[in-house]
């Protein structure tokens, strides 16, 4: 094996360098760091061949003064700890003393600073490793040049200076995100990419993200203890392919922590359509003694001391602004008037048409609303429904009145705005299976006994399913016993879905029960199966319908949460505005 002994300096920064320098856009994430701690209100970031040849990063911070240069070059060296109570308090986003050690150790490294309390600048370039007069109107400038030029194997596994840019560009864009004060530039190869101002949270998220994700933004702030979650979160209509827009911070710092992101595919689950990610930017706050950020050199991942209490948290302040009911739209969007700036505003639709559930024209629909369908049909002509061609604003319900059925698939109604377009069986499957959950969640559910039983024809394996489950088919609002050798006899149903397929939803249920132990179909797979339940018990397309009942059908979305996705992540209508169609018949050109 050799003789034991220590290992040169160069090499150990080498080893270090392994875990701190991945890629070119490690080294800016750390310059980045550096600059912010130093106070800087502008960063200015050139490139060179995707930050292979050159990455160069100019602020106006504080400036190191020039007996502190070497030291800035020196493993675990640091201005920003000095003892286990700092570190374990730690509020700047650098603390380990390593990063530039390290990338010195990979890279040709030069280093211009004028500290405040100097009348001009010094530099220090790694090579020479002599600190000399520079010219440098205020901060630091750090140059790092040729990466991997002394360990060309980890040059080898670098990307395209495309894609290597590209990973650049997107921890700028996060850095940006954290820091809407400070104004940041970025070029590249001499071209400019990036010049954004110091701004207001909305508008600086507006230029990272796009303008495309505010309308269908909803913004949050809310507290519990020591705890704040504030930021904005995307509506399943904008759910994306990929992870490219999720944006967690923790204390201005962001990270790729499993914790917070299985928190928010929970808060999502419930909405989001297949294998689709939601879209969000969030900043949680609390005591830095409560967060372990010494986890990795990077960084970017982070332990909690009360993980539960934190996972739980973010998941019903998500889940609490995702539900929200369309007609409390309006009133959540006001609170967003009031959030601080690192928890920005959006667009809503609510705010959009200044429109707001309860004015006088929309009450008789909302009384009625309230018993239509819930298992019964309502016939047409039971209640005057308006057919209207022109509404006013403030005149008008936010989805509007009904004109028609399309098809026997689409409501079309009419709103302040516009046009309204409803899916009736994913809007109506969605009312049922928030319903039914509600009605689970109070006690057994609600039962409707049949005149005549309804006798189903099973086989062998469905029989056994409903013998075996019968305390999980009585608590879900099911009476179902043997009336034969083959035959099963359903004397009850849940009372929301008396109207719907009976044959259908028994078959589907005993299905589900088959497959899973009843203790997790009630525990955790509950939802799932409710959904199923409310799939089948929902109006089906190509039923005919009065205006009176699409006018129902229509105040119950508003005051139902989630409304806006069916159960399976599909949207349940969409709206088109006056100034939309008029493009479509080119009126005004």
């Amino acid at each position: 094996m050799g003789i034991i002994k220590p290992l040169p300096e160069l090499l150990i920064s080498q080893i270090a360098a392994g875990e701190v320098v991945e890629r070119p856009a490690s080294v800016l994430k750390e310059l980045l760091e550096n600059s912010l701690d130093a106070g800087a209100t502008r960063i200015d970031v050139q490139l060179e061949e995707g930050g292979v040849r050159l990455i160069r990063v100019g602020d106006n911070g504080g400036g190191i003064a020039p007996d502190d240069l070497p030291q800035a070059l020196a493993r675990h060296a640091t201005s920003k700890i000095a003892s286990l109570d700092e570190l374990e308090r730690v509020g700047s986003y650098g603390f380990r003393g390593e990063a530039l050690a390290s990338i010195a150790s990979v890279a040709r490294v030069a280093i211009t600073s004028r500290h405040a309390s100097q009348s001009h600048a010094y530099r220090l370039r790694n090579e020479a490793n002599a600190v000399e007069p520079a010219a440098l109107a205020t901060g630091t400038v750090i140059e790092v040049a040729d990466l991997y030029f002394n360990t060309p194997a980890r040059r080898k596994f670098l990307k395209t200076e495309a894609t290597e840019f590209a990973h650049c560009d997107e921890v700028l864009r996060r850095m940006a995100l954290a820091r809407p004060d400070v104004a940041f530039s970025l070029s590249h190869n001499n071209n400019q990419k990036r010049r954004l101002a110091s701004a207001e949270f909305s508008r600086r998220a507006r230029e990272i993200i796009g303008e495309d994700f505010f309308p269908h933004a909803r913004p949050l702030d809310a507290s519990a203890g020591d705890l704040r979650l504030s930021g904005l979160a995307a509506l399943p209509a904008y759910s994306r392919s990929g992870r490219d827009e999720q944006y967690f911070f923790v204390n201005g710092r962001f990270v790729r922590d499993k914790l917070l992101m299985h928190a928010a595919r929970q808060a999502w689950a419930d909405i989001l359509h297949g294998a689709r990610h939601p879209a969000y930017v969030l900043f949680l706050e609390l005591d830095p003694a409560g967060v372990d950020v010494n986890v990795h050199p990077a960084k970017t991942e982070v332990r909690f001391r009360d993980a539960r209490g934190i996972h739980q948290f973010i998941f019903h302040v998500l889940q609490r602004t995702l539900a929200t009911p369309l007609s409390a739209a309006s009133a959540a969007t006001d609170a967003a008037e009031t959030i601080p700036a690192n928890a920005p505003s959006a667009f809503s639709y609510a705010r959009q048409s200044s429109l707001a559930v309860g004015e006088p024209a929309a009450r008789p629909y909302l009384d009625f609303a309230r018993s239509a369908f819930d298992g019964a049909a309502v016939a047409a002509g039971d209640a005057v429904s308006p057919s209207p061609t022109f509404v006013q604003e403030g005149s008008a319900p936010l989805l509007g009145y009904a004109v028609a059925q399309l098809q026997g698939v689409y409501v079309l109604a009419l709103n302040t705005v516009g046009l309204v377009l409803v899916d009736m069986h994913a809007a109506h499957e969605r009312i049922l299976y928030e319903k039914l959950k509600n009605s689970l969640d109070a006690g057994p559910a609600a039962t409707q006994s049949l005149l005549v039983p309804l006798l189903l024809v099973v086989n062998e394996a469905e029989m056994a399913t409903a013998s075996e489950q019968q305390e999980t088919l009585t608590r879900l609002g099911f009476a179902i016993s043997p009336a034969g050798p083959r035959e099963l006899a359903v004397r009850s149903l849940p009372a929301l879905l008396a109207g719907g397929n009976a044959v259908e939803l028994v078959r589907s249920l005993l299905k589900d029960l088959a497959e899973h132990p009843a203790s997790r179909v009630i525990e955790t797979r509950r939802n799932e199966l409710l959904a199923t339940m409310a799939c089948h018990g929902a109006v089906r397309a190509n039923r005919l319908l009065s205006l009176t009942e699409m006018n129902a059908l229509l105040r119950q979305m508003e005051e139902t949460e989630r409304a806006d996705q069916c159960n399976h992540g599909r949207p349940t209508w969409v709206q088109l505005s006056m100034s939309e169609l008029d493009r479509l018949f080119m009126r005004g050109r």
